[in-house]
């Protein structure tokens, strides 16, 4: 009898066991595909999201290359269909002018000093008697207030007026050097819409000459003069606004160093006044 039951149970077993395996392998593989197909999912959307965002990538550097070389581009353009000959110069005005706008910043910039400490120095060696002393003081020093109460060192045994003649005549000649360069800049200034001017005209008898050869007026044959005539005369107007804000700064330097001439004059005279009733 137990044999029996054993018997049956281990046919039972050799059948099921088989049966549950093919139900379980079906399970196992359907699990599996959904997995991959979970895992696939991602990565093709993750891919195709990444294709995307290159994509977009791509096409905002090629917009910010185009936005960064945009003005560049489009002065050269305008540059080339004002006609190159009329706009190279203008650009030749704009160049020369700004060279000497430049020169003559940087010189009056350099010849910029503190004059209060200075005129002390020079005030405080005259009260000692030391004039070698402050023709030294004033040699070593740069600039037109050094230069002018240097010149009346040299005159200091003469009197008085003749010593303020000496400084007036020599401030005249240090304000002519400060202004020097000034009147090409002027020139530059009134140049620059000149040819702007000149090329409108020049735009509007190409202009008529199409019209005549074509025997029509149509927006087409008139267009590319007018181009020119306008595009010459804006780019005239710009180059003679920017020449004329350099200008105007570089009067305002020569305005502040005069002004410093004639106080620093003033307290020198002061100085030498001093000396001789001590003398």
């Amino acid at each position: 009898m137990n044999r029996l039951i054993f018997f049956f149970l281990l046919t039972a077993l050799l059948f099921v066991t088989p049966a549950a395996q093919a139900q379980q392998t079906p399970v196992k593989d359907s699990t599996e595909l959904v997995k991959n197909d979970t895992a696939t999912a991602p990565a093709l959307s993750a891919d195709s999201a990444m294709a995307a965002i290159d994509a977009e990538l791509g096409g905002m550097e090629e917009t910010g290359a185009e936005e960064g070389g945009g003005l560049h581009k489009q002065l050269k353009r305008k540059f080339i269909e004002g006609s190159a000959g009329f706009m190279s110069l203008v650009a030749l005005a704009l160049v020369l002018g700004l060279a000497f706008c430049i020169e003559r910043i940087i010189y009056l910039t350099l010849s910029e000093i503190n004059c209060r400490k200075f005129m002390h120095d020079v005030d405080a060696r005259l009260e000692q008697n030391d004039v070698e002393g402050a023709k030294e003081l004033c040699r070593d020093t740069r600039g037109p207030v050094a230069s002018i109460c240097y010149q009346g060192l040299l005159h200091i045994k003469e009197p008085l007026e003749q010593i303020d003649r000496q400084l007036t005549n020599y401030g005249m000649v240090q304000i002519s050097k400060m202004e020097k360069g000034c009147t090409w800049i002027r020139l530059f200034i009134a140049v620059a819409p000149s040819l702007g001017f000149l090329g409108t005209v020049i735009g509007m008898v190409m202009a008529f000459d199409r019209i005549q050869t074509a025997g029509d007026i149509s927006p087409t044959i008139v267009a590319e003069g007018m181009k020119v005539a306008l595009i010459t005369t804006i780019f005239g107007i710009i180059v003679a606004i920017v020449l004329q804000f350099f200008y105007n700064y570089i009067l305002s330097k020569i305005e502040h160093l005069t002004a410093q001439m004639e106080e620093s004059a003033i307290t020198f005279m002061d100085s030498v006044t001093k000396l001789k009733n001590k003398n």
